[in-house]
């Protein structure tokens, strides 16, 4: 059950990432980080590492969009 919750936390999360990756959003990865961690903490909790991988990977690909705006843009 709480790997299907880190799943849905990460596919939201992702999504949100994806949007993010426009153009003068990237301030929003400032919110979807911590939204992955949290998924991610849920997902290492569970028994399964699915819903903790994708999380972590949204992390991963958010540090790299603030990276890349320069923490801003």
């Amino acid at each position: 059950m709480l790997n299907l919750v880190s799943l849905i936390i990460g596919v939201v999360a992702l999504l949100c990432a994806a949007i993010a990756f426009l153009p003068l959003l990237g301030w929003a990865n400032w919110l979807i980080i911590p939204l992955a961690v949290v998924g991610a903490g849920i997902g290492q909790v569970s028994g399964s590492r699915t819903g903790r991988n994708l999380n972590l990977f949204v992390v991963v690909v958010g540090i790299v969009r603030l990276m890349i705006g320069g923490g801003i843009i």
